[in-house]
């Protein structure tokens, strides 16, 4: 079996960017653990279910200043990140109440219902409730 298993995010601080994505988005941290190197690096990994089954990210501390230039702007601006509901409603409501910015009001879409937000660092993402069928 294959699979994409972990994405990247680019992130300043472990900590902050851990709160983030466990309080407003509701993730679970599946991972923190130091890394080889005394340098303080960790490998942190947050997941968006209890399953483990899906994709989960792995936090990673920017190193250097490209990388820390990168931050909030992985994918040039776009949408690059999709995290899949049963139910928009009730997940854009708890993000909305957690301080999550959301950028429009949930739209319908041929392929669902749709809300675009942005992370702690500006990265965007849709909160995607897939159409039926």
């Amino acid at each position: 079996m294959r699979r994409v298993a972990l994405v990247a995010v680019v992130v300043d601080d472990y900590d902050k960017a851990i709160r983030f994505y466990t309080e407003a988005l509701g993730f679970r941290l599946a991972e923190d653990s130091p890394r080889a190197g005394g340098d303080g690096s960790r490998w942190v990994v947050v997941e968006p279910d209890t399953e483990g089954a899906g994709t989960a990210l792995l936090l990673a501390r920017a190193d250097g200043e490209a990388q820390r230039a990168r931050i909030g702007d992985q994918t040039g601006g776009r949408v690059g990140f999709f995290l899949y509901t049963d139910d928009l409603a009730r997940d854009h409501a708890r993000m909305l109440a957690a301080g999550v910015t959301f950028e429009q009001a949930p739209r319908h879409e041929p392929y669902g219902t749709v809300a675009v937000f942005q992370d702690l660092y500006g990265n965007r993402w849709d909160l995607l409730q897939p159409a039926a069928g």
